[in-house]
């Protein structure tokens, strides 16, 4: 089957390229910059920019199943940025794969489309959240409704909902928290016991290829719907994070802050950062605030009995995988 991946050079997006060639699949994918180490695995790169659709055409020519994994992730940065490449660039490229012929469309969604303003515990599905701590959130649920609505015969959809990716090749996640832990800068949210999902890669790229195999057309069980994808393992999220940094050589965080101080101090710099036009992040916002305080972990039920998604890798074992990884091409130093 030839493929395409949108975001094929990204963490996630390239692990699922890997896994399709593993496969013996025709693979292409979408990237702003050039990519040489996934051009070398045997996938064909186009170098296109998802906000200038008329570039799409060729890119798509004879392809069977799309995978858009690209997006602008982050929970800060201007909201038309994120809307563009988020709301804007899955438009282009749905009515792309349309004219195109294409059959099958797995989109990487986000558990954040839900909110975090209560705790989650196991639930198979939720409405949308009403109101959205960050642009990133808000721009994915409007893409990812654009793209169950596009499930009919034509073209068959379905979205898929990652929780906390970690694994070999990680640019963003666990990096950023090492690099706060070592420098006495990373905070614990609340009383430090909620439980949370935590996916590792290799489960979350096949869940992709799950989903687009059984996506055999727009009557498909799974057509038209979203799921959450997990290692079915829910753990205390600041014990976890100790664990981890132990083994990467780091001290555990020491100090903490009440949930309803993270809060506060989160909408103030929010505030801050949005009159006085500052670059970069705030150290802390409100979502922030909410996804490392609020327990959220979900049922994989719906995704067994619909795509039969089983984990390959078992969360010790992933966390072991990422921390030596981490070691390798980080260094581990307290």
């Amino acid at each position: 089957m030839k493929c395409l991946v949108t975001g094929g050079g990204g963490f996630l997006g390239g692990r699922i390229v890997e896994l399709l060639l593993e496969a013996g699949h025709e693979v292409h994918f979408l990237a702003r910059n050039a990519y040489p180490d996934v051009l070398a695995r045997g996938a064909v790169g186009h170098r296109i920019d998802l906000c200038r659709p008329e570039a799409l055409d060729l890119a798509l020519t004879g392809v069977e199943a799309v995978f858009h994994v690209a997006a602008k992730t982050g929970y800060w940065g201007a909201h038309e940025e994120f809307r563009s490449i988020n709301v804007d660039g899955t438009r282009n490229l749905l009515a792309a794969c349309r004219a195109a012929g294409v059959k099958r469309f797995v989109y990487t969604s986000t558990p954040s489309v839900i909110g975090y303003q209560h705790d989650v515990a196991g639930i198979e599905s939720a409405p949308y959240a009403s109101k959205f701590e960050s642009s990133y959130a808000a721009t994915k649920a409007e893409a990812e409704q654009l793209v169950l609505a596009a499930n009919g015969p034509d073209l068959a959809t379905v979205a898929l909902r990652p929780h906390l990716v970690i694994g070999p090749g990680d640019t963003n996640l666990l990096p950023r928290v090492v690099a706060r832990a070592r420098s006495g800068k990373l905070l614990r949210i609340g009383n430090g016991h909620n439980k949370v999902d935590i996916t590792f890669v290799d489960n979350a790229a096949w869940a992709h290829l799950d989903a687009a195999a059984a996506l055999v057309d727009s009557g498909a069980r799974c057509a038209g719907k979203a799921y959450f994808i997990s290692n079915d393992d829910p753990r205390p999220l600041w014990p976890w994070i100790d664990a981890f940094l132990g083994q990467v050589g780091v001290a555990p965080v020491a100090r903490g802050i009440p949930f309803g101080l993270a809060m506060v101090l989160g909408a103030v710099l929010e505030w801050v950062w949005t009159v006085s036009r500052r670059s970069g992040e705030p150290r802390m916002t409100r979502f922030v605030a909410l996804a490392l305080a609020r327990e959220h972990w979900y049922s994989m039920a719906p995704a067994r009995a619909d795509f039969g998604y089983r984990v390959r890798v078992g969360l010790d074992e992933g966390t072991k995988r990422t921390a030596a990884w981490f070691t390798e091409t980080h260094g581990s130093r307290s």
